[in-house]
C-alpha cells in the first residue's frame, strides 16, 4: 500500500498505536487519526485502571500481551529518561490471583494451560503468597497464581506518549466527528466530517472503543460492541505502606493495586476495581459511590483488615467495549471492503494495544499479519457463530 492513505476513528491507545506503527513501517503511507474529543475525558484508556497481565487461557491472547509487555518496558524505559510530567510508569510488579476451594479445579487447570502455552506464571502456596503481601488473610485461600513480569501503568500516560510518538512519526491528529462514510461498489472510499470536509481513503480503520457501533451503523453494519460501565475508586491508605501491592485479585472479584504518586509529600494510595456482572449496556459514567461501602470496601478489608481505615478520595466510570466473547474483532470487516477493525476488547485494550497497533499495522500495509496469528478474531466469527472463548477474564 505504498503512498496510501489511511485514516483511523478513535484516537485512544488503539487507534494511536496503530498510526504510531504505521509510520514507524517501512512502507509509504500517510496518517490521519480522527478523535472527535482531544480531552480525551471519555475515552476508555483515560479512565481506565492501567493493568498489565499475560495471564490468560489462550496462546492468542498470551502472545499479544507478551508482546505488549515488551513494548511497554521500552517505553518505561524511554519516558524515564525525558522530563515527563507524566512518566508511563511501568511497574512489573505482577498480578497476583488467589484462589479458593471454589476456584481451585478452574485455576489449577488455566495455571498448566499457561505454563503449555508460554506465559511466565508461578503456582504460590500460603507461604510465598505471604512473603510477597504480608499483610493479607489467607484462611480461606488454597494457593495464588503470579505473573511476575505482569503489572500496571499510569494509562493517561501511556496515552498521552504513545499520541506524541505518533505524531512525531507522521501521524496528523485531526479533532472532527464523522458523520457520514463514503462506500461505492463494496469499497470504503472516504469519511465525512462535521464541518462538511471529505477525506478520501484507501483504507480505514475503526477504533472507536465503546462507541464503535454507532460509527459502523453509518455503513448499515450491525457491530456486536456494547459500551458497558466500569467503575473504580482511589483511597488513601492510613499510612505509607510498608512494601508495593501487585495486582491482586481476590476470589470475589475485588481487584487493587498501589497507585504510586510522582511526589513523595503526596498520600500513598490504591486503586480498586470490581466489575458488576449484571452491569446492564450503555454509555453510563455516573459512579455509584454507595457501591463503595456494599460491594468494594467489605471484600477488601476482610481480605486485608488494616485498609480499613483507609479514606475514600475518589471514584469514576469508564466504559468496557464488550462483545458477545469478551474478545476483539481484529481485522478486515467481511462485508466491506478496505474497512478494518480494532474493537471490542472487553477490558484488555491497554494491555493489548502495543501489539494490536503491530499486527494491524502489518495487516494494512502486507495484507496478512504473519508475527501474531490474529485469525481467532475474524470479525466475521459471530455471523458464523463460531464463538472465542478464553475463560481468564476479570
Amino acid at each position: 500500500m505504498s503512498s496510501k492513505h489511511i485514516i483511523i476513528v478513535g484516537g485512544g491507545v488503539i487507534g494511536t498505536s496503530i498510526a504510531y506503527h504505521l509510520c514507524r513501517s517501512k512502507y509509504k503511507v500517510r496518517v490521519t487519526v480522527i478523535e472527535r474529543d482531544p480531552s480525551y475525558r471519555r475515552a476508555s484508556s483515560f479512565l481506565a485502571m492501567g493493568g498489565i497481565r499475560q495471564q490468560f487461557s489462550s496462546i492468542q491472547n498470551i502472545s499479544l500481551a507478551q508482546h505488549s509487555i515488551r513494548f511497554y518496558q521500552t517505553l518505561n524505559e524511554l519516558t524515564c529518561h525525558r522530563d515527563l510530567k507524566q512518566p508511563v510508569n511501568f511497574l512489573q510488579r505482577g498480578y497476583l490471583f488467589l484462589v479458593n476451594e471454589a476456584t481451585s479445579e478452574k485455576f489449577q487447570e488455566r495455571y498448566q494451560t499457561q505454563c503449555r502455552l508460554g506465559a511466565r506464571v508461578e503456582r504460590l502456596d500460603r507461604d510465598a503468597i505471604r512473603k510477597l503481601v504480608p499483610d493479607l488473610v489467607l484462611d480461606d485461600i488454597l494457593f495464588a497464581v503470579f505473573g511476575p513480569e505482569d503489572g500496571y501503568a499510569n494509562p493517561r500516560a501511556i496515552l498521552s506518549t504513545l499520541r506524541a510518538l505518533a505524531e512525531g512519526a507522521g501521524a496528523q491528529f485531526l479533532t472532527a466527528n464523522v458523520t457520514a462514510l463514503e462506500i461505492a461498489g463494496g469499497n470504503i472510499n472516504g469519511v465525512i466530517l462535521d464541518d462538511g470536509r471529505t477525506l478520501e481513503t484507501s483504507a480505514l480503520v475503526c477504533a472507536a472503543g465503546p462507541y464503535a457501533a454507532g460509527l459502523m451503523a453509518l455503513a448499515d453494519i450491525d457491530l456486536p460492541v456494547t459500551p458497558v460501565r466500569q467503575q473504580l475508586f482511589r483511597c488513601d491508605l492510613p499510612r505509607r505502606w510498608p512494601h508495593r501491592f501487585p495486582m491482586i485479585v481476590d476470589p470475589t472479584g475485588v481487584h487493587w493495586r498501589h497507585d504510586d504518586q510522582t511526589h513523595s509529600d503526596v498520600a500513598d494510595q490504591i486503586v480498586v476495581a470490581r466489575t458488576n456482572l449484571t452491569e446492564p449496556p450503555g454509555e453510563n459514567f455516573e459512579c455509584d459511590m454507595e457501591r463503595w461501602e456494599t460491594d468494594f470496601r467489605p471484600p477488601l478489608i476482610a481480605r486485608l483488615p488494616d485498609l480499613k481505615t483507609a479514606t475514600l478520595t475518589d471514584g469514576w466510570a469508564g466504559l468496557y467495549e464488550m462483545t458477545p466473547d469478551h474478545n476483539p474483532l481484529l481485522g478486515e470487516h467481511p462485508e466491506l471492503s478496505g474497512l478494518f477493525l480494532a474493537n471490542g476488547f472487553s477490558g484488555h485494550g491497554l494491555m493489548m494495544a502495543p501489539a494490536v497497533g503491530s499486527v494491524i499495522a502489518e495487516l494494512l500495509t502486507t495484507g496478512t499479519s504473519a508475527s501474531i496469528d490474529i485469525s481467532a478474531f475474524d470479525p466475521g466469527r459471530f455471523s458464523r457463530d463460531e464463538l472465542f472463548w478464553d475463560d481468564a477474564m476479570v
